[in-house]
């Protein structure tokens, strides 16, 4: 087990997975049930990876793999809210001291959210839950944020943001 999160994860060979994996394929559905799925099985001790679209003024559940998710999130409640409405990523230790956490799935004892902004403007964000506590640290933000800008250019946002 690590005694540092993310220090020995190689998250650059990691977006260099994602862009062989999705390849020139740009449908926003397929490649970010593709983007959550190598995260859920490439990173150690996850319980939920996956996104929320900012829709309509508030995040929607989007592809993710784990256990059934809160489906709507406002913009400030929460992790992932709070990290959209910030525009930075959040690294939360223990969710159990964050004010107002969401408890989605009660096994969840960390948390790391990374916003995602398409020309300064927020779309998303991706998520992901531990049921470890303190199993995120910067060098996970770092590599998920990167991950995050290997991403961005393999969606069509502007898809993925229509209403359904």
């Amino acid at each position: 087990m690590r005694t540092v999160p993310g220090e020995d994860f190689d998250y650059e060979e990691l977006a260099g997975e994602l862009v062989a994996l999705l390849g020139r394929e740009r449908d926003w559905l397929a490649n970010l049930a593709n983007a959550a799925a190598l995260l859920y099985d490439r990173l150690p001790d996850l319980n939920w990876a996956g996104f929320y679209l900012y829709r309509g003024g508030e995040l929607v559940v989007g592809p993710f793999q784990g256990k059934p998710a809160c489906t709507r999130i406002q913009p400030g409640r929460g992790v992932c809210g709070t990290a959209l409405l910030r525009r930075e990523t959040i690294v939360v230790p223990d969710v159990h001291q964050f004010p107002g956490h969401i408890a989605c799935d009660p096994a969840s004892r960390s948390e790391v959210v990374i916003p995602i902004l398409v020309n300064g403007k927020p779309v998303g964000v991706l998520d992901l839950d531990s049921p470890r506590r303190e199993r995120f640290g910067p060098a996970d933000a770092r590599g998920l944020e990167r991950f995050v800008e290997t991403l961005i250019p393999l969606v069509n946002w502007e898809r993925a943001l229509e209403c359904w």
